[in-house]
């Protein structure tokens, strides 16, 4: 479902020829074995329509997991504001209202209201929503241009929740029996995301050269269980230390003993962190498995998220660049990874200051 550039040539009554190219994208074939073609279009050069192919082919190859969001997003925030309307008669004025009543008052549980970051996200949703029915001849122009959503804020540190290099030590300790071990000290040592870690195969690990690639997430939509494509939908390759491939070969052989106790029902989807029986391992049950153990633990209290902060966190705070950081974490640049983690900055300009100083031999009059 690649999309094809067509074009068409159009003659006037005066003899005038016009040529309009379009984006024609194959959706299969109907009960009756008819082909069905949906024509975007049209533009004015092949280049425009090139470019909107990529767009249109991206649109279609949306992730389950994002479908899932979007229809969640809009049936909590969107429909009970807007749903009474017809859609060519939404203007900016009720986008702007109801992105300001979600900001005060959005969340389900009626405790205050969304961050400004989830209200741009669902303005993103309705700004989509509204340029397919522009794309289908229903309304014109996309009113979502003209509405105001919340600017984005730079994170609190109080929001990012993490635990010091000492505090990680000793939850790895604790936990070295428990059967996901690996799994714990695999997302703590790399920042892996949930998903990632329990899609990592073990064809995608590299014992020889010590990395892994990331290829494929495992991700619950409407808690079903599906394989999904990392974020971004970027593959990326991350290296491992001594450690944590001991941890790896370790958990293999574990999992060994469950494939010869199971036998022929054994599910061999060559997964390195499923269920016993080999089938995979849902996201919630990872979860709380965590949470149980963080629990009984004298530790603040973190999510499993947030074991991918602290990895981020004790990688800045020991110097290590950003670019590499934000490599390992499969973020969009190092850019973005210096905005997340802000709070870490101020401790690492006071060491810069200090090492440029001692570099320099600059001495306190």
């Amino acid at each position: 479902m690649q999309g094809d550039i067509r074009k068409r040539t159009h003659t006037t009554k005066t003899g005038r020829q016009t040529i309009n190219w379009h984006v024609v994208v194959d959706n299969g074939r109907d009960e009756a074995g008819k082909r069905r073609q949906k024509w975007h279009g049209s533009f004015r050069t092949r280049k425009n329509a090139e470019v909107a192919r990529a767009k249109i082919v991206g649109d279609i190859h949306v992730k389950p997991s994002t479908d899932e969001s979007y229809a969640r997003n809009i049936a909590h925030h969107v429909a009970p504001v807007l749903g009474h309307r017809l859609i060519h008669d939404i203007g900016p004025g009720h986008l702007n209202s109801l992105y300001a009543d979600l900001l005060r008052c959005g969340r389900r549980d009626s405790k205050g209201g969304l961050s400004a970051k989830t209200v741009r996200y669902i303005r993103t949703i309705v700004h989509k929503a509204l340029s397919d029915a522009v794309d289908a001849g229903l309304i014109e122009p996309n009113v979502a241009e003209r509405a105001k959503p919340p600017k984005p804020r730079a994170r609190a540190a109080s929001d990012i929740k993490f635990w010091e290099a000492n505090e990680l030590r000793h939850f790895l300790e604790q936990t070295s029996n428990h059967r996901l071990a690996a799994a714990w000290h695999l997302a703590a040592m790399t920042g892996m995301r949930r998903g990632e870690v329990l899609g990592l195969r073990w064809r995608d690990v590299d014992y020889e050269n010590r990395r892994l690639q990331v290829r494929q997430a495992l991700v619950s939509v409407a808690y079903e269980v599906i394989i999904s494509t990392p974020k971004n939908h970027r593959a990326r390759v991350v290296d491992l230390d001594e450690g944590t491939l001991s941890e790896l070969h370790r958990h293999r052989d574990r999992q060994l003993v469950d494939r010869t106790e199971w036998g022929a029902s054994y599910s061999d989807n060559d997964l390195a962190f499923c269920k016993e029986n080999g089938e995979p391992l849902h996201p919630q049950t990872f979860t709380q498995a965590f949470d149980r153990l963080v629990a009984k633990m004298d530790l603040p209290r973190i999510r499993l998220h947030h074991l991918r902060h602290t990895h981020a966190t004790i990688a800045l705070s020991a110097g290590i660049a950003p670019k590499v950081i934000s490599e390992r974490l499969g973020h969009e640049s190092p850019a973005f990874t210096l905005t997340q983690y802000a709070h870490v900055i101020p401790g690492m300009q006071a060491d810069a200051a200090a090492t440029i100083a001692n570099l320099v031999g600059v001495s306190t009059p």
